[in-house]
């Protein structure tokens, strides 16, 4: 048996959470971002032994867009999977059907599945300070169930959603840099969707970028930013829908 983690986490709280989930195995574990398979025409072939959890934030209440072909490019093989959603304290409407239509077509069997709380990524006020020590409690004893599940015969699970999904969304965040920019080139290597050009990396397109924030993350200058009064406005508008605490959930059989 071998475990497979692939993730997509350009803020890092996606991250977090598949780490927790993770060490409910004391195995061999290969972890794969798969913003860095998007450049390449790579197919990942699994065995029937192998575990896969996918772990991927929710954008919109969908999957990011780029990730679904690269999915899509796997060999199952009837690998048991374990899906995961982080969403920002909003909800996450159809990435988890999304998620697991996309692996049973790729010829996984998709276990159990977890949606987890982490701070948004664009407007970082809302799920501020998750997860936190109640939330690493939980989604760990969710690991373990998982694992538990995992040993037992394989039952089909729902979890929610509607088809058709709903349309894509996206906040209008468009990330550019400033004077401290030194043309390192690091955020136009990271960007998953190609929206920062070659020529000058000081800019980006709006056509192409999913607001994931993963070029300010990785900018060593801390030279890449959004409009200050952008972000407000985004952060007025969502205040109602992001209030409260939301919840941690396990979907199984």
């Amino acid at each position: 048996m071998r475990l497979y983690a692939l993730y997509f986490s350009p803020t890092g709280g996606t991250k977090k959470v598949l780490d927790m989930i993770c060490s409910a195995w004391d195995c061999q574990k290969e972890y794969m971002n798969v913003s860095d398979l998007s450049r390449t025409d790579l197919s990942v072939t699994f065995h029937e032994n192998d575990i896969c959890i996918v772990s991927v934030p929710s954008f919109g209440g969908r999957v990011p867009r780029f990730i679904i072909p690269i999915l899509q490019n796997l060999r199952g093989n009837k690998a048991k999977a374990i899906l995961i959603t982080t969403y920002g304290n909003r909800a996450f409407d159809d990435t988890l059907l999304e998620l697991k239509d996309t692996m049973e077509q790729a010829g996984f069997l998709c276990y159990c599945a977890i949606a987890a709380v982490t701070r948004h990524s664009v407007t970082p006020k809302y799920g501020a300070g998750r997860p936190d020590a109640d939330d690493i409690a939980e989604l760990k004893q969710f690991s373990i169930r998982c694992r538990n599940a995992l040993n037992g015969p394989f039952s089909p699970m729902d979890v929610p959603g509607n088809r058709p999904y709903r349309k894509y969304v996206s906040i209008p965040v468009t990330p550019k840099a400033d004077k401290r920019c030194n043309a390192c080139g690091l955020c136009y290597q990271k960007c998953p969707v190609h929206a920062i050009p070659g020529g000058n990396y000081r800019k980006c397109n709006p056509n192409l970028c999913i607001s994931c924030l993963q070029c300010v993350t990785v900018c060593p200058q801390n030279a890449r930013h959004v409009n200050a009064l952008v972000l407000k406005l985004a952060e007025r508008k969502m205040k109602k829908s992001c209030s409260g605490r939301k919840p941690n959930l396990l979907f199984l059989p």
